[in-house]
């Protein structure tokens, strides 16, 4: 920059063409942009620029209006606000858009915006607005963002950031704007009371309602603290109240405008929206006939009914209304003071004044074993009512649970799962999943009391054997059960639906359900193996990574009195496995790598003595130990206890003492040892230690 500046051919219509080049020559160097930029602010170029435009259109010079547009669309690329504030201002911005019309790649036919912002567009002034400033800025900032959206061309990827500058131009444009109104009481104070007056007339009520969306809209580009005074502003000329009156009209653009409103004021403080309703609640004396108009006066129950009476095809309004009623239950954005707990409050109030509106579309279409309409949009709107049914489920603990039992919710939900429509009936599966993962006994008694697995099943045999969601749903749910160990739910399936369910082997969930049954009956016939299995399985402790799964846990749970009876469990598709507790082999080539095994176990006598030593040493109870010998050219398994010389804390099993005549392994695990794999005979003994000798 100590450089010399750039000097500026002179503002000459003989000149344009050289300054055209000068300007383009000048954007890819930063510091070129920056001494241009300097020199055209110094000099007064732009005025001078804009006179020559004129003097070209008068004369017809298209050659000179298209050097202007590449001179005009180079300055607005520099990015300085210098520039902009005279580009923008009253005398200069019609002109400026003039240049922008004559883009060279319109083969001479120049767009008119010009004529589309002076003819066209039409500035309405629904409440008068006294102070000129504002009305300048007004019109200011739509005639810049019209050149932003309409009149400059699309920037490529490295111009993109070239207009920062100009955004950000907009951008306090636009909070100046909202400050200013923010400031004048009076025009507030005219706006609300025309939207609430009843003699205003619709189009007015219209207009004035578009204008409050629009300044909702553009305080978003405010700061938080700046953003929270003029909520509250809002809030204190009283926004809701007038909203109440407007979503009460018949107007559907009207309605739709007020429902942007509201989801600003939801979006922003959903506190202030609760507040207010409560307030409503409260302030008429009249406990009955408040509670007989309730219907018409409470500004939930308004949004509630929008969204059952939505007359798009597709329930865009619906969902729109859906989304700002979570956020009003939403538990999570709920405050708690000293003085008094918001989710309480609120909670019981919704529950006793509006949760019945809001079910009325789902009670009313499942009172037969099928919905009494299952057309496109009820089914629409039934899942979307059951969605914010499955968030209360989620979110709210006894308010929706007493709701549910004392109004037989789930089985009407369970109606569906008739529907003709999948995503209808997949909605109902959730509402019943989330109920079930919550592993409440008040849910469960309640569901075994009405049968209320019942449909489900229907829903599962109807469903045949598509492989689609409906089918992975069902399944899902009733593998929870199992996988969870839901002992009353277990019970209740299979006792009343396993005729139905037993012939499902292409998954082992029901045969898996059958036997988590007959293990609970086992425990009960047997309190002392019950006992006995809760020490060994004490869920205290963290489950460790080498535990069992549940598939093991059961594989075990059922073969555990053949193992204490000295079986080895053997696959059933090899038959090169030598039989159980000392049968004969029936491949002999079976000892050649159990040979080769033992010899290298002698090698590491001296290893196995030191493991020996050690296990001698553990303190507490010790199980029973257990040898597996094999001799001659036949495989033997036989179960005895070990030698004295061998016996754990014995006084052979010593440094000193005889080294044994096969490897000796003494292991110690927590539930379940797995030792021998040689081949394909793999031998599982649960134990809390054992002592085997090859």
């Amino acid at each position: 920059m100590s450089s010399p500046g750039l000097e500026l051919p002179p503002c000459e219509l003989g000149h344009l063409e050289e300054l055209a080049e000068l300007v383009a020559s000048s954007l890819p160097s930063p510091l070129r942009r920056e001494k241009l930029a300097l020199a055209v602010e110094n000099e007064g170029y732009i005025r001078k620029l804009l006179e020559l435009f004129r003097q070209c259109e008068d004369l017809e010079n298209t050659d000179g209006l298209h050097h202007l547009y590449e001179i005009v669309k180079g300055i607005f690329l520099l990015n300085r606000t210098a520039l902009f504030e005279v580009m923008f201002s009253e005398e200069c911005i019609m002109d400026v858009i003039g240049c922008l019309e004559h883009d060279p790649a319109l083969d001479g036919l120049p767009r008119r915006h010009r004529d589309f912002l002076t003819k066209t567009a039409r500035f309405k002034e629904v409440i008068p607005i006294g102070d000129p400033e504002l009305r300048a800025k007004i019109h200011q900032t739509y005639r810049v963002q019209y050149i932003q959206d309409m009149v400059l061309p699309t920037p490529s990827v490295f111009e993109e950031n070239m207009l920062s500058t100009l955004h950000s131009f907009i951008f306090f444009n636009k909070v100046e704007i909202v400050g200013m109104l923010q400031d004048d009481e009076k025009f507030l104070t005219d706006l609300f009371a025309q939207l609430t007056d009843e003699a205003t007339d619709d189009d007015k009520r219209h207009e004035l309602v578009n204008f409050l969306k629009e300044f909702c809209a553009f305080s978003q580009t405010l700061q938080p603290q700046n953003r929270d005074t003029f909520f509250k502003t809002l809030s204190n000329m009283g926004i809701l109240p007038a909203l109440e009156v407007i979503l009460g009209m018949d107007d559907v653009q009207v309605r739709g405008a007020a429902t942007d409103i509201f989801s600003y004021l939801v979006e922003y403080n959903p506190s202030m929206v609760r507040e207010f309703i409560m307030q409503e609640s409260q302030q008429n004396d009249d406990v009955s006939t408040w509670l007989t108009k309730q219907k018409d006066i409470l500004l939930i129950n308004l949004i509630i009914e929008h969204m059952i009476c939505d007359s798009d095809p597709e329930l865009g309004g619906a969902v729109q209304l859906m989304g700002l009623l979570r956020t009003l239950v939403d538990p999570e954005n709920m405050m708690a003071t000293a003085n008094k707990t918001e989710k309480t409050e609120f909670l019981s109030f919704f529950y006793k004044h509006c949760m019945h509106v809001l079910s009325a579309p789902l009670l009313a279409n499942t009172t037969d074993d099928k919905p009494s309409r299952d057309d496109f949009q009820t089914s629409q709107l039934l899942a979307l009512i059951l969605e914010l049914l499955t968030f209360c489920v989620e979110h709210h603990t006894y308010h929706i649970k007493n709701y549910i039992i004392n109004k037989d919710i789930l089985r009407r939900v369970l109606v569906l799962t008739a529907s003709q429509h999948a995503f209808l009936a997949l909605c109902a599966l959730r509402f019943m999943r989330r109920i079930i993962g919550l592993k409440d006994e008040f849910y469960n008694r309640y569901i075994m009391k009405n049968f209320l697995f019942e449909p489900v099943v229907k829903a599962f045999l109807n469903n045949g054997a598509r492989y689609n969601l409906m089918n992975s749903a069902i399944i899902e749910m009733f593998e929870y059960v199992r996988v969870e160990d839901v002992k009353s739910l277990t019970a209740h399936i299979v006792e009343n639906y396993w005729k139905s369910l037993e012939d499902v082997d292409y998954v082992q969930t029901f045969k898996g359900l059958k036997l988590r049954y007959e293990q609970q009956r086992e425990r009960q016939d047997n309190p002392k193996l019950d006992s006995m299995r809760s020490i060994l399985r004490n869920h205290r402790f963290r489950r460790d990574a080498r535990t069992l799964d549940d598939d093991e846990e059961m594989w075990f749970n059922a073969d555990e009195e053949e193992l204490e009876d000295c079986e080895a469990v053997v696959p059933p598709s090899d038959n090169k496995i030598t039989k159980a507790c000392g049968g004969a082999g029936e491949n002999e080539d079976l000892m050649d790598p159990i040979s080769k095994f033992m010899e290298r176990k002698k090698l590491k006598d001296s290893d196995d003595k030191e493991v020996l030593g050690k296990s001698s040493s553990l303190s507490g109870r010790q199980s029973p130990s257990f040898k597996l010998s094999f001799s001659g050219s036949t495989t033997k398994t036989s179960l005895s206890s070990p030698p004295a010389s061998l016996r754990p804390g014995s006084p052979g099993s010593g440094a000193k003492g005889s080294p044994p005549t096969a490897a000796t392994v003494t292991t110690k695990v927590g539930r379940i040892t797995r030792l021998v794999s040689t081949g394909t005979w793999v031998v599982f003994i649960r134990a809390q230690q054992k002592t085997f000798q090859m």
